[in-house]
């Protein structure tokens, strides 16, 4: 087996059209042990991948939306994310929604709103299960962090700024939890309040803390979402904290 290193070991795939990125710091910080579990977090991602795709035409989420595959058969994972989808939406008063109109005027699946936290999440089990080992593992603005002794070092999460990609907005300090950002800044206007089916206004992005990636990915979608009411949608959600962007320019704490 390789000798432990000291400083972070840090590697990056594309995966599920997105850069993930993996940090590691410790007594397995790139060893064979090491190396083992991010080939293990990987494949979790690209089986997520091919299972809710919307661009691989055999992927489920594809064969359901052409009418080849019915939500009664759908996979264990599938259901999954379909029941955090749906506390979403209850929770949110219907802004987030994993369900739209397609072009033909039929009801389509759209789950990205979900996937990218919950596969990477899952993805982040394999790294976090190294003994003396912290973890930081990253796709897409969604982090999940984990360090072996409660008070040790913290991994820093840079917030990106909106109005000025590249530069950071402020940093958090995570130990074990996660940070998840949603903003217009890279893919453009790709989220919809579900209720008017248009983008939000007066938001430029919403970052949300919480103890776990799905909670704070899915929780930041629905804020964004949720356009003007953000900020007091969040502060009634349960454990959680972060920060708001508006579209002028104010950084708003949660």
């Amino acid at each position: 087996m390789s000798p432990p290193r000291t400083a972070p070991w840090r590697d990056v795939v594309q995966v599920m059209g997105l850069p993930v990125s993996v940090a590691l710091r410790g007594r397995h910080a790139g060893d064979d042990l090491a190396q083992a579990a991010w080939v293990r977090a990987q494949t979790e991602l690209h089986e997520a991948d091919a299972l809710f795709s919307r661009y691989r035409a055999g992927s489920w989420v594809s064969r359901h939306n052409a009418g080849a595959a019915d939500l009664a058969d759908a996979p264990q994972e599938v259901r999954e994310v379909l029941a955090l989808a749906e506390a979403a939406r209850v929770a949110s008063v219907g802004a987030f929604d994993v369900w739209r109109p397609g072009r033909d005027g039929r009801t389509v699946l759209d789950p990205d709103g979900v996937v990218k936290g919950w596969a990477v999440h899952r993805a982040a089990r394999h790294l976090v299960a190294l003994p003396g080992t912290d973890a930081c593992l990253g796709g897409g603005g969604d982090v999940v962090c984990w360090t072996t002794e409660p008070e040790g070092e913290p991994w820093q999460v840079g917030i990106e700024h909106p109005h000025a990609p590249g530069s950071l907005v402020g940093r958090v300090p995570c130990r074990r939890g996660a940070v998840a950002t949603s903003s217009a800044a890279h893919r453009g206007e790709h989220i919809v309040d579900a209720r008017s089916g248009l983008p939000p206004t007066g938001v430029a992005s919403v970052t949300v803390v919480a103890a776990d990636l799905v909670a704070a990915d899915v929780d930041a979608t629905a804020a964004y979402a949720l356009g003007p009411g953000a900020v007091a949608w969040l502060r009634g959600r349960p454990d959680r904290g972060g920060l708001v962007v508006w579209a002028d320019g104010r950084v708003e704490v949660v």
